[in-house]
């Protein structure tokens, strides 16, 4: 069984929307403009590409890095691996070519199929309506999230709203650094 991890930079109050910079959302770029950047504590970010297997994403997340990701030297462990984009409306015709394989998921029911396949962790970047679904529907296994300590207010969530039994987390790795990062690393508890 594969292991399906959700990485989010995210803020105090729990937005995870346009932290590098994307259009459209007041607050863009958030990560960058109010935290000293320290590279220890983006040490996860390096690990994450050395351990994951394949990388997930929704749509609008896939739209976002496909057109830069694949020039990004510095993603070249994922731009190498497989990529599985969960939509109901993505074409074959409009994936990129030069992004390597990728494999398009049409429901909640395909990921939980693909989590029966023997490989090693998925991981998943952006994505916030795609995060919410797959907590909800108790397909995420792994958090790793990196806490700004900035409360933004409005903004995408990684968490639904949806009124649910509670679901507990065991946090399994923390760090905190001298720009207030946090870094906290949650397995899910079944």
């Amino acid at each position: 069984m594969r292991t399906l991890i959700s990485t989010a930079f995210i803020s105090l109050d729990g937005v995870v929307e346009a932290p590098g910079g994307e259009p459209g959302y007041r607050n863009t770029g958030w990560t960058f403009k109010h935290a000293e950047f320290l590279p220890e504590a983006y040490e996860i970010k390096d690990r994450e590409q050395r351990e994951a297997t394949a990388m997930m994403m929704g749509r609008t997340s896939y739209e976002a890095f496909s057109p830069v990701w694949p020039a990004m030297e510095e993603f070249a462990d994922y731009n190498a691996m497989p990529k599985f984009v969960v939509s109901t409306t993505l074409s074959e015709d409009e994936l990129v070519k030069n992004w390597g394989e990728t494999r398009i998921l049409r429901s909640l029911d395909d990921v939980a199929a693909l989590k029966e396949t023997e490989g090693g962790p998925i991981i998943i970047h952006g994505s916030a309506s795609l995060n919410q679904a797959l907590s909800d529907a108790g397909l995420i296994d792994r958090y790793h999230l990196l806490v700004f300590p900035l409360l933004l207010g409005a903004g995408k969530r990684l968490f639904s709203t949806t009124d649910k039994d509670a679901q507990k987390l065991r946090l399994v790795e923390h760090k905190a650094y001298a720009n207030g990062l946090q870094k906290n690393v949650f397995d899910v508890v079944r």
